[in-house]
């Protein structure tokens, strides 16, 4: 069973940085597609960030230029690192991947920007 846990969040002023975790069990983290999506209160859940299994990123067009993405094998997580953080970008950051046919998500971390 794939299990996937969120953790970093927290809260931060404008222009600050975060490094979320999602840590990575039941797969092979290497063989996998791992995305990112957040949902604001009151808002539909927005995809964020992709790191497909070769490694290739791709960004929402919102954090283009300030969140990067990694990933550490030995740990089996992905992390996404966010920069030049706004108060647009307060949101619960989840983590999700498809996994032999479905879909798993984690619970979530709770990113707050605010002055």
């Amino acid at each position: 069973q794939v299990r996937l846990v969120e953790s970093g969040g927290g809260s931060v002023q404008p222009g600050g940085s975060l490094r979320l975790s999602c840590a990575a069990s039941g797969l092979v983290l290497s063989l996998a597609t791992m995305r990112w999506y957040r949902q604001a209160p009151g808002q539909e859940r927005d995809w964020v960030a992709t790191i497909t299994r070769d490694g290739t990123t791709d960004f929402n067009e919102a954090v283009k230029g300030r969140f990067t993405l990694s990933r550490d094998y030995a740990r089996s997580t992905v992390y996404l690192q966010m920069d030049s953080l706004k108060p647009e970008d307060s949101a619960v950051y989840s983590c999700s991947t498809d996994w032999r046919g479905r879909t798993f998500w984690g619970k979530g971390t709770l990113v707050t920007v605010s002055s």
